[in-house]
C-alpha cells in the first residue's frame, strides 16, 4: 500500500515540472500604449437572443401541404327517429270562477243564503256585488217570547289596479233582526201581559268607504269609512273613521307615521232610568310614529302613540300618551323566536259595536270609550317541521272604562217597553286588569289532514263591579280538514267557553241583584260535503250536534241540534 502511494506522488510531481517548463516558453515581446482607460456604456452592450438565428444552406425547407376532402355519395337507407322532450306530469290548477251561490235549508227553517260575482271592466278594474242572508223562524223548546232572527247584507264595490297604485271603494248595507225572548225564570208574568210584548228589535246599517296603496311612495296607504246605524228605536249614530299610513327611510333605517281620526256622533230616543237618552259626541285623532330597526335574527319596532280625546257634550278634552313597541328575534332559526311588545291606544266604543258582540242589548246604553293604558305580551312561537307549528303568549292588559254587559233590572220607568222585564242588557264601565295565558298548535299531517288547537286562560281584576260581567274564564276550539277523496270533504269545529258571571234580581225586588254563575259549555259543529264536478258542491251542516242546551248569556237557550243541508254552483258569465 505504501509502495503505491509512493508511485502516484512520484507521477503528479513529474507532471507538475512539466507544465512549469511548457509555461516558460518566451515569445515575442510587444509594447502596448494606453491613451485612456475603457469606460463601457450601454449601447456597448449586446442583446444575446434566446433563440440564436444560424445560417446553414443545408437546412432543407418544408414543403406546404394542402388537405382538401375527396367526396364520394353514399347511399344509406336509415332514417333517424325525430327526438321528443321527456314529458312532466304535473296537476292542472283548478279552475278559478269569478261568481258562485250557495243556498242551504234546515230545520227550525233556517235559511243560509250567499251570493258573490266579480264583475271584469277591463284589464285593470272590476265591480264586486256580495249579499249574504242568515236567518230562522226560531222554535227553541220552553221559550215563550218569539224568537226568530235574520241577519242580512249587501255590499258593492269596486277595485282598480295601475302600476304605481291601486284603490278600492265600497258602499254597504245591513239589515239584522233580533229578539228579546230571555225572560227570566218565575217572571211573573200573566198570559195577557206575554201576547203583549213584542221583542223584535231591528237594526239598520249603511256605510260607504275606501282605500287607496301607492307602491312607491313615501305615502303607503290611506283608507276611510262612514256608516250610519239606526234601529227600530230611534236610535242614530253615525261614525267616521280614517287612517294614513306614511314611510320614510332615513339613514338605512324605516320611519313610519300612523295617523288617525274617530268621529262619533249619536243619540238614544230613551235611558233605561232617565228620560230622554243619552246623546254622545267624541272627537279623536291619534298620530303614531316608529321606528323599525332590522338586524339579522333581530326585529324592534319602537313607537309611541299620541291620542287627543274630546267629549264635547261633556266639553271633557284629553291628551293620552301610549307605548307601541314590538320585538321578536330567531332564537333557533325557524324552531323558536322570541317576542314581546308594550302597546296601548284609546279604544272607541260606539252602538253598533256593542249590538254586534251581544245582540239582545237594550238601546239604552251609555257610550264612551275605553282608555286602554297597555298591554304587555311576551312569548315564543316556531316551527317544529314543516308540518307542526306552535304558539304560547302570556300578556297582562289594563284598561280603563272597560265596558261589560249585565243583565238590565226592572224599571218601572220604562215599563211599557218591551226590553224592560229583566230580557235585555245594559253596558256597564269599571276599570279592569286582565292576566291571560294562550296556546296554539297547528299540525298539518298531509295534504288532506289538517288540524288546529289553541286555547287561553283569564284571570280578571275589577275596580268597582263585584265581577268581570259575562267575560268567560277560559276558551278553547279544535278545528280539523279532512280531504277524504277527490269528491269527498269534511271538517269540525269545537269550541269550549268556561264559566261567566251576571247577576239577577226579581221583578218585585230590583234592588237587592244577586250574582249568578253560568255554566260553561261545549258545542261540537261538522260539516261534510261532495264535489260533483268544478262548478257544483253538495254539503250537509251539523251545529250543536251534542243538543246542549247551554246559555251563551243569561235565559238565552240556544236552539238544539241544527242540521242545514245545501248546494254551491260556480260559475262564469
Amino acid at each position: 500500500m505504501r509502495s503505491k502511494a509512493i508511485r502516484k506522488s512520484l507521477l503528479l510531481f513529474i507532471s507538475i515540472c512539466g507544465g512549469v517548463l511548457y509555461a516558460q516558453d518566451p515569445i515575442g515581446s510587444e509594447t502596448v500604449t494606453v491613451v485612456k482607460p475603457y469606460t463601457p456604456s450601454v449601447k456597448d452592450a449586446n442583446k444575446i437572443r434566446e433563440t440564436p438565428t444560424r445560417s446553414d444552406s443545408v437546412t432543407l425547407q418544408k414543403k406546404p401541404v394542402k388537405y382538401s376532402i375527396f367526396s364520394v355519395p353514399v347511399a344509406s337507407t336509415f332514417t333517424p327517429a325525430k327526438g321528443r322532450a321527456t314529458v312532466v306530469e304535473r296537476e292542472h290548477p283548478p279552475k278559478v270562477y269569478d261568481n258562485y251561490a250557495t243556498l242551504g235549508f234546515g230545520n227550525y227553517s233556517n235559511v243560509l243564503a250567499e251570493f258573490y260575482s266579480n264583475l271584469e271592466i277591463d284589464r285593470g278594474s272590476n265591480f264586486g256585488i256580495f249579499m249574504n242572508h242568515n236567518s230562522s223562524q226560531g222554535g227553541i223548546d220552553g221559550v215563550e217570547l218569539e224568537n226568530k232572527f235574520y241577519d242580512t247584507e249587501l255590499n258593492l264595490s269596486y277595485n282598480m289596479r295601475d302600476r304605481d297604485y291601486s284603490w278600492m271603494t265600497e258602499v254597504g248595507g245591513e239589515h239584522q233582526l233580533f229578539n228579546w225572548y230571555g225572560l227570566p225564570e218565575n217572571n211573573g208574568l200573566s198570559e195577557s201581559q206575554l201576547l203583549a210584548i213584542d221583542p223584535g228589535h231591528s237594526l239598520f246599517s249603511a256605510y260607504l268607504g275606501g282605500e287607496i296603496d301607492l307602491y312607491d311612495s313615501f305615502f303607503k296607504s290611506a283608507d276611510a269609512k262612514l256608516r250610519y246605524t239606526g234601529d227600530s228605536y230611534a236610535t242614530s249614530e253615525l261614525r267616521f273613521t280614517a287612517n294614513t299610513d306614511l314611510e320614510l327611510e332615513i339613514a338605512e333605517e324605516l320611519i313610519s307615521i300612523d295617523l288617525g281620526a274617530d268621529i262619533l256622533n249619536g243619540s238614544f230616543e230613551d235611558g233605561y232610568f232617565t228620560s230622554p237618552g243619552d246623546e254622545y259626541t267624541y272627537l279623536n285623532f291619534s298620530a303614531t310614529p316608529s321606528l323599525l330597526i332590522l338586524r339579522d335574527d333581530l326585529s324592534i319596532n319602537l313607537g309611541v302613540s299620541f291620542v287627543y280625546g274630546m267629549d264635547t257634550k261633556n266639553s271633557d278634552n284629553s291628551f293620552y300618551l301610549y307605548p307601541a313597541v314590538t320585538a321578536s328575534y330567531r332564537l333557533a332559526g325557524d324552531y323558536f323566536t322570541a317576542y314581546a311588545g308594550l302597546e296601548g291606544g284609546l279604544n272607541q266604543n260606539s252602538y253598533y259595536d256593542l249590538f254586534q258582540e251581544n245582540p239582545y242589548v237594550s238601546p239604552t246604553l251609555d257610550i264612551m270609550p275605553t282608555d286602554n293604558e297597555y298591554n304587555g305580551y311576551l312569548g315564543g312561537k316556531g316551527k317544529l317541521s314543516n308540518a307542526f307549528s306552535y304558539n304560547l303568549r302570556a300578556s297582562y292588559n289594563s284598561e280603563f272604562n272597560k265596558p261589560l254587559f249585565r243583565r238590565n233590572y226592572d224599571a218601572s220607568s220604562l215599563a211599557a217597553e218591551d226590553y224592560t222585564y229583566g230580557n235585555s242588557f245594559g253596558v256597564v264601565y269599571d276599570d279592569v286588569k286582565t292576566l291571560s295565558f294562550f296556546a296554539e298548535i297547528n299540525v298539518d299531517v298531509n295534504n288532506d289532514f289538517r288540524l288546529g288547537l289553541s286555547g287561553e286562560f283569564f284571570d280578571y281584576s275589577t275596580d268597582e263591579q263585584v265581577e268581570a260581567w259575562n267575560l268567560p274564564n277560559m276558551k278553547a276550539s279544535l278545528n280539523a280538514d279532512y280531504q277524504i277523496t277527490d269528491k269527498w270533504y269534511t271538517g269540525a269545529n269545537l269550541f269550549y267557553v268556561g264559566e261567566r258571571m251576571d247577576q239577577y234580581s226579581s221583578v218585585n225586588d230590583a234592588s237587592a241583584p244577586m250574582t249568578v254563575t253560568l255554566d260553561s259549555y261545549f258545542d261540537v259543529n261538522a260539516h261534510l260535503g261532495y264535489r260533483f264536478n268544478d262548478r257544483l258542491s253538495a254539503f250537509l251542516k251539523g251545529s250543536n250536534l251534542l243538543n246542549n242546551n247551554y246559555q251563551k248569556w243569561m235565559d238565552y237557550d240556544v236552539q238544539g241540534v241544527q242540521v242545514l243541508a245545501g248546494a254551491t254552483y260556480k260559475f262564469d258569465f
